[in-house]
């Protein structure tokens, strides 16, 4: 998975639920259930590493810096 930050692949999930990592420039991401760009609501699919982690209203990111 793509980086929201560096934009290289090297995005994986920690070993939190929802968490996620990237290995290139250690940034931390979570998954958030609202949108940050329109505030549409979704539901979060926690158990598969290979969840969609964009928004399907508007196409942006559902991660957040942490």
């Amino acid at each position: 998975m793509e980086c929201p930050s560096c934009s290289e692949p090297w995005l994986r999930p920690s070993n939190l639920p929802g968490r996620y990592r990237c290995v290139f420039c250690l940034h931390r991401f979570e998954i958030r259930s609202q949108c940050p760009d329109c505030h549409a609501h979704m539901t979060i699919a926690r158990m598969s590493h290979t969840a969609d982690l964009h928004c399907n209203a508007c196409g942006a990111w559902m991660l957040r810096a942490i």
